[in-house]
């Protein structure tokens, strides 16, 4: 039939150690201060061949979701195995990659060898790894054990998961244990053994692999005023703030630094000159800015895998909404307008000011018919409070007045034939004929501006006609035009 067993890298030496099991719901295993994963092993996205997380010669790469005894595969699901006995995995432990499903050989035996070197020196580091039973009914549990050992063979460690059982649903679980480091720091072995007989079950799916380093020192880090370790403040009104840590616990030589990223956690940055408890934050421009403190032995300083780091902090700066009124329009008298307004921002409010003449100030392209002339505010509000405005000055005319003439000799005098007031948002399609009844200028929708020539060629002094039409119902317009050199 099918098996399982898992598939884990992880480095451990010896010298106190501190073996715990706990679900995801835990937060984790280290009581002071973590730093971030020296290994983090999530199998990538999932998609193409082998990935190289190979298991010793026993098992065999599979691209299928539903392996057979002795294989494994790696993907972002699994559904409909071997009649629906395994669960249906939409996703790994994350919810946003891939994960390494095996279903075992009949043999128990080793199925993951690998070595680990460049650690710290007397430093305690925490090894984790999620797992799930992939099988939905009663089987064979998986049962796997891992163990730290020298090159030479020499067990530093050793922890079982126990048997892992049947769920009535996928439930990933964290399994993870403390160990630390020899003087000497020496490369390290991972083996990871499947205890379980074979035959019907024992298959298991493994994600996210970690190896972090963990202090008995406690970092931890606050926005000095605030009971809070999140800010939220709008663009143009950040100002500063004092970001201040405490160490519970001691170094022998400690060496501090500010950390930032700006993408929510995955890529810290050193901040530079920022190395003692405190740090004066300024961020200014629109974005989500994660804070915490790092900490390590001077004599460790450019070793990432000996660091540690506090809660971070965020100061979220929200951009203002960007708004706009639609500009500055053009009513002709008792011929309503729509207001052409726009909003872009998130959970946004809105109103116009004042509301007097208008359809409806909650709206965003209200009717508008003032029978005089005015300024409407277009007022915006986030729900956090940041806002924006824009103004629209509304010019009531009587009429629309066409020149008769005009002269384009580029004496910077009347170059230009235009018709004043002819707002845009009319719709009017504009078109001059000449004698011959050819049309030479014509625009649509757009402030006319005919400067008296036809394909770049200038036009001979003649009486030429225009005629406007309007698509809003407002009267068609003719009229007469005399060209002047």
């Amino acid at each position: 039939m099918f098996r399982y067993t898992t598939i884990l890298l992880r480095f451990f030496t010896v010298f106190l150690v501190i073996i715990i099991h706990y679900t995801a719901a835990n937060a984790q295993l280290c009581s002071g201060s973590l730093g971030d994963p020296v290994v983090n092993i999530n199998f990538g996205d999932g998609y193409g061949s082998n990935t190289g997380y190979t298991p010793t010669n026993a098992y065999i790469y599979d691209g299928s979701q539903c392996p057979n005894d002795g294989y494994y595969t790696i993907t972002r699901s699994s559904s409909g195995c071997f009649g629906n006995t395994w669960h249906t995995v939409t996703n790994d432990h994350t919810g946003n990659g891939a994960f390494l499903l095996v279903n075992a050989t009949v043999t128990p035996g080793d199925f993951i060898l690998t070595k680990v070197s460049d650690l710290c020196p007397n430093i305690t580091y925490e090894f984790a790894a999620w797992m799930l039973n992939i099988m939905n009914r009663n089987g064979n549990d998986p049962n796997i054990t891992f163990t730290i050992e020298t090159e030479s063979g020499t067990i530093l460690q050793q922890y079982s998961t126990g048997d892992i059982p049947e769920t009535a649903s996928p439930q990933w679980k964290q399994y993870g244990f403390f160990f630390t480091t020899p003087a000497n720091n020496p490369t390290i072995v991972l083996r990871m053994k499947n205890n379980a007989p074979g035959g019907y079950g024992n298959d298991i799916a493994l994600d996210d692999i970690t190896f972090r380093p963990c202090s008995a020192v406690l970092l931890t880090s606050h926005i000095a005023g605030s009971s809070n370790d999140t800010i939220n403040v709008c663009e143009g009104l950040s100002g500063t703030y004092n970001l201040a840590a405490a160490v519970s616990g001691s170094f022998l030589s400690p060496l501090y630094r500010w950390q930032l990223s700006t993408d929510s956690g995955k890529v810290w940055k050193d901040i530079a000159g920022a190395t003692t408890l405190n740090y004066n934050a300024q961020p200014a421009v629109p974005g989500a800015y994660w804070y915490r403190l790092s900490a390590t032995e001077s004599t460790s300083a450019n070793n990432m895998a000996c660091r540690i780091a506090s809660n971070y902090i965020v100061i979220n700066v929200h951009p203002k909404p960007k708004v706009s009124a639609g500009g500055n329009r053009i009513m002709i008298r008792d011929n309503p307008i729509v207001l052409q307004g726009n909003i872009t921002g998130s959970g946004v409010t809105f109103i116009w000011n004042p509301p007097l003449y208008l359809s409806d100030a909650t709206i965003i392209s209200p009717q508008a018919s003032p029978p005089v002339d005015i300024t409407y505010t277009l007022s915006a509000n986030t729900i956090y409070g940041c806002v924006n405005k824009d103004d629209a000055y509304i010019k009531v005319i009587k009429g629309i007045f066409a020149p008769n003439s005009f002269t384009p000799n580029n004496d910077g005098k009347n170059d230009h034939w235009r018709i004043p007031f002819l707002d845009p948002a009319l719709g009017a399609k504009v078109t001059v004929f000449n004698r011959y009844g050819q049309a030479i200028y014509f625009c649509d929708g757009t402030s006319v501006d005919w400067d008296g020539t036809y394909k770049g060629m200038p036009q001979s002094p003649d009486v030429y006609v225009f005629y406007v039409q309007f698509s809003n119902g407002y009267p068609d317009m003719k009229g007469t035009i005399l060209l002047i050199r």
